[in-house]
């Protein structure tokens, strides 16, 4: 079964169980010392009775409410975990690794006079890395996994990229007037771009001949 899944029924479960214990302690308990106790006696007793039951309940209650959070902070760790490794699979893989490198060495600066001179090869490299940047936008997107988890080691692929092919994008969508056109990879060159700016002393990008 799915890690995220197994944690809610989990917490399901142990919520489940916490509210029948405190309304058994609550209302069963003290309904139970009567039965046993009679009638006069209980009038007496009922309430400190009640009172000590609703305490041991709300302090089972604070307990639950520990535990669900510690739960709920495994299934998202796993799930950050999860999609951190599916963009390191994909941003590394041999095809896009190519991609890149076809990108950073055969793109001119110039997108008018560069989309005359690319071969096949060429946009079709273009293309693949766009889209994977897209695919990263949608997987960081807000609140499905924190961007210093994925961008002090995702933060050069997504700057070299976007700094080769953001000229090219606009140009597309300016010529197309399609301004939504790889709208979601211009998004996640801007936040890549504040954290570089917030996180590295210089983070002004260093192009490199023959690099690994």
């Amino acid at each position: 079964m799915n890690t995220k899944w197994s944690g809610f029924i989990t917490i399901g479960i142990f919520l489940f169980i916490t509210i029948l214990v405190y309304f058994l302690l609550v209302y069963g308990l003290p309904g139970l010392w009567c039965i046993l106790s009679g009638q006069e006696s209980c009038e007496k007793s009922f309430a400190s009775i009640e009172s000590l039951s609703t305490a041991f309940a709300a302090a089972v209650v604070l307990g639950a409410g520990f535990i669900a959070y510690l739960e709920l902070s495994e299934v998202a760790n796993s799930r950050y975990m999860d999609i951190a490794d599916r963009l390191f699979e994909e941003l590394n893989s041999p095809e896009n690794i190519e991609a890149r490198r076809r990108v950073f060495q055969n793109l001119p600066e110039d997108p008018e006079k560069g989309l005359k001179r690319l071969n096949a090869k060429d946009r079709d490299a273009m293309k693949k890395v766009l889209n994977s940047l897209d695919h990263v936008a949608f997987l960081t997107q807000s609140g499905w996994i924190p961007d210093d988890l994925v961008m002090p080691w995702m933060h050069p692929m997504i700057a070299k990229s976007w700094e080769k092919l953001g000229p090219y994008v606009l140009y597309e969508r300016q010529r197309r007037n399609e301004p939504y056109y790889y709208e979601y990879g211009g998004k996640l060159a801007e936040r890549c771009s504040q954290w570089r700016r917030k996180n590295l002393v210089d983070d002004k990008i260093n192009w490199v001949e023959n690099a690994l």
